[in-house]
């Protein structure tokens, strides 16, 4: 395995619009509802660096060499150097999601899972993603308020998202 200090050779995309971000919508409890169909975002950039891939490798035991062997990757990737796992954009979400929708009046919000994800390009590491999302529903269930947003993860300035996932969260007054 190469030094993970390396640098790799593929620059992240140039935006080609400069991005706006957004401050965080907050919102109480009792007016999620009116949210559903609303955009979010975008966040501010967070770097996608190769200690963190590889910290991410360490606790996943996921060492595939297109993510941690600097060298390898970037001779023989089709992506012309290391990427970060899939599942490492997913967790991403995590950051980014509270930097889009604050729900207020709330004892606690509980992380109940996805509904789909699926990673349509990759995060070059050293790239910048940013998050965008829309609130897609809002339903009362089992003594609290369930939101399903659907989170974008988008490295700076490609095409297309790299991540996007339909989170399925519950909060409670």
């Amino acid at each position: 395995m190469s030094d993970a200090s390396s640098p790799t050779p593929n620059p992240q995309p140039v935006n080609p619009q400069p991005v706006n971000p957004q401050p965080v919508t907050t919102v109480a409890l009792g007016d999620l509802a009116s949210l559903v169909g609303t955009t979010l975002g975008p966040t501010e950039g967070v770097e996608v660096t190769q200690e963190r891939v590889n910290t991410f490798a360490t606790a996943t035991g996921d060492h595939q060499w297109i993510h941690v062997d600097v060298e390898r990757a970037n001779a023989e990737s089709p992506f012309g150097g290391p990427i970060a796992h899939g599942y490492l954009t997913l967790s991403l979400v995590n950051d980014l999601l509270p930097k889009m929708l604050e729900v207020t009046g709330t004892s606690m919000g509980v992380n109940v899972g996805v509904n789909k994800v699926r990673f349509p390009s990759p995060v070059p590491v050293g790239s910048l993603v940013r998050g965008t999302a829309e609130v897609m529903s809002v339903d009362e269930v089992g003594g609290g308020t369930q939101a399903v947003v659907r989170v974008s993860v988008t490295v700076d300035g490609a095409p297309k998202p790299s991540c996007v996932v339909d989170t399925v969260s519950r909060f409670f007054p």
